[in-house]
């Protein structure tokens, strides 16, 4: 069975040209691929949407071209994303084929003739007569439910063990649905401890929801996962048959240094194996440049001649002092990338950090704290020790006329110095 595997779409207000240009670029690909079901593991808004705004008039108009070929699973994705009841609206599309929002844990069998039948409870007790394709979808998990029931400080390690006995318990109807020659597919949003997101970052930490062992457990050969942007695949060849893990990763770049390639899955899923492929999407081109001090505009010709940024949206990162912040030229910078996309100019600041001597309040004279200062910041302390005296021994109207002569070409004296 040839199923599209699609994620993260992300339509809203600010990312709505590169998820409409690449979703839409990728469900002409699966209806061209002749695809025999549709999956989107969550994330498909950006935030939550009213039903006027242009982003979601998009996004129904392409999930309703991919139920007019056909039928589509639609995941309940992050809360803060996908607002828990948006994909309810999905249901009334009344396209060619069913659309199907999995908001809860639960199994969904796909039958012959295009309809989804939903289990009553958590998993079926049978394999439903007619199903083509078995689906075990669990959506976001809300973690303040659980911190409410075993506390905050348990809720990570809480949700990985509640949610490994679950996908466990998926076993028993994938293995019944295996012996009579049925697909297995498992549907989930979450994150995957091991795996790396878009910026190459490994993510290990006690709060992540999954491990392969976990989602090998449900025995589903395909295993089709949401949330993290970047696509990654784990695979193992077990006594039933081989099983494989991927994500989908982000339909489009919708951040600055994304790594990898963005697009769809393509997978092909049997009853005792499984395999995807990775079909680009015309995604946007992101453009890193960066300075380790003042930007160096000859530096910044050479890296646009080598990127070529002409339509990619670049960024310009430098990290400059306090004193030379205000010495970096952004107007000639951005009139040499103005042939990019967009761009965005950080620079970081380095404070100036100042060194205090210690013990120095306790000294018993100001001369005694500037000699200690001076030592501790190499400055001669000859001149201070000189101006302080000027400054203790006369009246201040006096030292201000001295400066005031001085200036006026009448002759510097030891005050007029100790400017």
């Amino acid at each position: 069975m040839r199923i599209a595997h699609f994620s993260d779409l992300h339509y809203g207000t600010a990312t709505l040209d590169e998820a409409d240009r690449c979703f839409g670029a990728a469900v002409d690909r699966a209806i061209a691929a002749r695809a025999e079901a549709a999956v989107l593991s969550g994330d498909a808004t950006d935030h939550g949407l009213d039903l006027h705004e242009p982003a979601a008039l998009r996004l129904l108009a392409q999930v309703r071209r991919l139920a007019s070929h056909c039928p589509v699973l639609m995941l309940q994705g992050t809360f803060s994303h996908e607002p828990p009841g948006t994909l309810a609206v999905f249901r009334l599309l009344g396209a060619r084929y069913p659309v199907h929002a999995a908001e809860r844990i639960e199994q969904v069998a796909l039958l012959a003739d295009g309809r989804w039948q939903a289990s009553a409870g958590w998993c079926f007790d049978a394999v439903p007569p007619g199903a083509r394709a078995l689906f075990s979808c669990v959506p976001t998990i809300n973690k303040a439910v659980v911190a409410a029931t075993v506390g905050s400080a348990e809720a990570a390690q809480a949700v990985g063990e509640h949610l490994a006995r679950l996908l466990a318990g998926f076993a028993p109807a994938n293995r019944r649905a295996r012996a009579q020659d049925i697909p297995t597919i498992a549907v989930s949003h979450g994150t995957v401890f091991g795996s790396v997101n878009e910026h190459g970052v490994p993510m290990a930490g006690f709060d992540h929801e999954f491990s392969t062992g976990a989602l090998f457990a449900t025995e589903a050969r395909a295993v089709m996962l949401g949330h993290i942007h970047r696509h990654q695949r784990w695979e193992q060849d077990g006594p039933a048959g081989r099983q494989c893990i991927a994500y989908a990763g982000s339909i489009g770049r919708f951040h600055y240094g994304e790594e990898g390639d963005k697009g769809f899955l393509l997978w092909t899923v049997a009853a005792d194996a499984a395999d995807c492929e990775l079909l680009p999407t015309p995604a946007c081109r992101t453009v890193d440049i960066v300075f380790e001090g003042r930007p160096d505009l000859d530096a910044l010709r050479e890296a646009i001649a080598r990127h070529g940024v002409d339509g990619a949206r670049v960024r310009v990162r430098w990290t400059v002092a306090d004193e030379d912040r205000h010495a970096v030229d952004r107007a000639a910078i951005m009139r040499l990338l103005a042939g990019a996309a967009q761009t965005k100019l950080e620079g970081r600041i380095v404070p100036v950090v100042r060194t205090r001597a210690a013990g120095i309040a306790q000294l018993g004279s100001l001369a005694d704290k500037v000699r200690v200062w001076a030592e501790l910041t190499g400055v001669g302390p000859a001149g201070l020790l000189a101006c302080l005296a000027v400054l203790e021994a006369e009246a201040p109207a006096a030292i201000a006329e001295r400066v005031l002569q001085g200036a006026g070409g009448l002759g510097a004296s030891s005050s007029a110095d100790c400017r």
